[in-house]
């Protein structure tokens, strides 16, 4: 694997012997711009890889995305290729129907030292609950950044990830009740641990996560990517596009309704995907924002 092939990929020129934060914004930055955070295999009849070898192959040389076991996979080998003091770790993600954490550790996160202090890194939750920038790890702090306000606490060695999003204005009226749409100001994201992880800790979740009835993953098709505003997200054949703070304080969702045959063209001019296999996309019933 070559670290020149992945800045290539993800478009970065920029320094690569700076270990600072600035150096750490601007990975981060060019991954989330660049690698979508999709599961469109398991709805072509391929598998979710876990291996390193095997996510750099379709990431990086097949112009592929991936969800959080993958993309923060590579990002994990990025950084910890540069230098950066980097640490896997591991996320239970919040059901809001159920209104509590998932049971089993469903995602991969990542931890960065630099210069002592602890920041939170995640290339892999996707829509807009995306991390632009890392998030230093202090309880009880606002961080703004341009997707929401994020803030990290801790309970007993549990920390916590919420954010405070703004009011959105959705001009087609035919989606006010799309059941895409956070309807949550204040969303609780996911709880982790500071205990270091290695991705055999998540070889069992990842097969069920691909393969259960029950999961999120099976029941909808989904590929979303940042831009410099915003970020686009596609559900089976919703397609959305949501601007940040477009006016004071309100976030403009734009969505529609996708035929069949225009799905293959949208993932290819807004996502950067060309498909070997046949997308049969899909909705589902799980509980999925954007």
């Amino acid at each position: 694997m070559d670290i020149e092939a992945y800045f290539e990929r993800i478009g970065y020129k920029n320094s690569r012997r700076k270990l600072d934060l600035e150096t750490l914004t601007d990975i981060l930055q060019h991954q989330i711009r660049t690698i979508p955070f999709e599961n469109l295999n398991i709805h072509c009849g391929e598998p979710m890889e876990l291996g390193l070898e095997a996510i750099f192959d379709e990431v990086v040389r097949r112009n592929r995305g991936g969800w959080c076991l993958q993309v923060n996979h590579l990002l994990y080998w990025a950084l910890t290729t540069m230098g950066f003091q980097t640490t896997i770790l591991g996320g239970y993600v919040y059901n809001t129907p159920a209104q509590k954490y998932s049971s089993a550790m469903i995602h991969l996160l990542l931890q960065v030292t630099i210069c002592g202090r602890d920041y939170i890194v995640d290339a892999g939750f996707g829509r807009s609950y995306q991390l632009w920038q890392p998030l230093e790890l202090i309880s009880g702090k606002h961080q703004p950044q341009v997707p929401c306000i994020f803030c990290l606490t801790e309970e007993k060695g549990i920390w916590y990830l919420d954010q405070i999003r703004r009011d959105q204005y959705i001009p087609n009226q035919e989606f006010l009740n799309s059941d895409l749409l956070e309807k949550n100001k204040y969303r609780k994201i996911y709880s982790f641990t500071l205990e270091p992880r290695t991705i055999k800790d998540f070889e069992s979740v990842n097969t069920y996560l691909q393969t259960s009835p029950a999961s999120v993953f099976t029941s909808k098709s989904f590929c979303s990517l940042q831009t410099p505003e915003g970020v686009h997200c596609l559900v089976g054949f919703t397609l959305s596009y949501r601007r940040f703070n477009y006016r004071d304080n309100v976030d403009l969702v734009e969505l529609k309704t996708l035929k069949e045959e225009e799905i293959e063209e949208v993932l290819k001019t807004i996502f950067g995907i060309t498909l070997e296999k046949k997308l049969v996309p899909k909705h589902g019933d799980r509980f999925f924002t954007i």
